[in-house]
């Protein structure tokens, strides 16, 4: 629970949409409806747009993302699928401090596991929560 305290608090160094789009993006490449609809929400509170949140889906090559936007997503492919940053994915994370870059990746270690716990436990979306017709299993 420290870890998980620490990824969503001040001492994440990750600006608050930064982190949500990250962990949007591993939440949809882990298929938890679970983790994406919790943290819909708390993307929108964090600043991104329904449109990006729909984007989110797309991947990092979809239209309309900046060059930051693109290469958080890229590296949080390349962490959920191969668990390794390209050396070419670390050069276009170049505006990231290194804290921030340390960040990045415990953040999709964080919600790679939470997700594989909710996948694998069953949980069911809180009433007031919407499944995602992307992530029906």
């Amino acid at each position: 629970m420290l870890y998980g305290g620490y990824i969503l608090s001040e001492h994440n160094d990750l600006a608050p949409r930064e982190r949500e789009l990250v962990i949007l993006r591993a939440g949809f490449n882990w298929k938890s409806g679970y983790e994406w609809a919790q943290h819909e929400r708390i993307g929108l509170q964090c600043g991104l747009t329904e449109e990006e949140i729909a984007r989110i889906k797309a991947g990092p090559e979809a239209a309309g993302w900046s060059e930051e936007d693109a290469a958080l997503l890229q590296a949080t492919d390349e962490l959920t699928a191969d668990a390794f940053i390209t050396d070419a994915t670390w050069a276009r994370l170049g505006f990231l401090t290194e804290k921030q870059k340390m960040d990045l990746v415990m953040t999709v270690g964080q919600y790679t596991q939470v997700s594989m716990m909710l996948n694998s436990f069953g949980v069911q979306l809180d009433d007031d929560l919407t499944l995602d017709p992307d992530l029906a299993k």
